[in-house]
């Protein structure tokens, strides 16, 4: 049986991890909750999610809601745990935090393929010493330990993560005489996605 190796318990790592071991890998999956916190995480669930509750669009005319298919003929656990667990949310697929990251820490911590050891990793692990392969699934989230190794390995001075975050704006800072104002929500009543 093959071994490997996955650090961090969130969306990333819980589905490697599920995907890995069901098909016949021994995992190890190193989350370092709760020995560990970053700023935004809250509970010790795995597959927490930190910001919005919605997986954006689930139609599959959209690139996302594409993917959201593929994923789910590939026996996602994400996908499993976002359908136990929706709330209404239009053409979104949205869920209940909570009931989500139960949801993924039950089948992860149940895998009888995966074990799940609770303690932060501070280094990259070298191949040789692990003698497997190893996935780091850490995230934007990722400690400061982990990511002075990153760096450290990369050269690079500073790491970022990009997100498609969409940046709040004062309507107050806004001109306009030079723009206008439009709803994707109308675009959507028109047949325009």
């Amino acid at each position: 049986m093959s071994k490997i190796q996955i650090i961090g318990g969130g969306l990333a790592g819980c589905e490697a991890a599920w995907q890995a071991a069901e098909r016949g890998c021994a995992v190890e999956l190193y989350e370092m909750k709760p020995t560990r916190f970053s700023p935004a995480h809250e509970s010790e669930l795995l597959g927490e999610l930190v910001c919005s509750n919605s997986l954006r669009s689930n139609a599959q005319n959209s690139a996302v809601g594409l993917l959201k298919e593929e994923m789910r003929r590939f026996d996602s656990l994400i996908m499993r745990a976002a359908e136990a667990t929706a709330v209404p949310a239009g053409s979104a697929l949205a869920v209940d935090r909570q009931e989500f990251a139960a949801f993924i820490s039950q089948a992860v911590e149940e895998h009888p393929g995966i074990t799940v050891i609770r303690e932060e990793v501070t280094s990259l692990p070298e191949l040789p010493e692990t003698n497997c392969p190893v996935i780091l699934a850490t995230g934007p989230l990722t400690s400061e330990a982990m990511t002075a190794a990153l760096v450290e390995l990369t050269g690079e001075q500073h790491l970022a993560f990009y997100d498609a975050i969409a940046p709040i704006v004062a309507a107050d800072s806004l001109d306009m005489d030079i723009i206008y104002q439009k709803s994707r929500w109308m675009m959507k009543d028109r047949g325009i996605t």
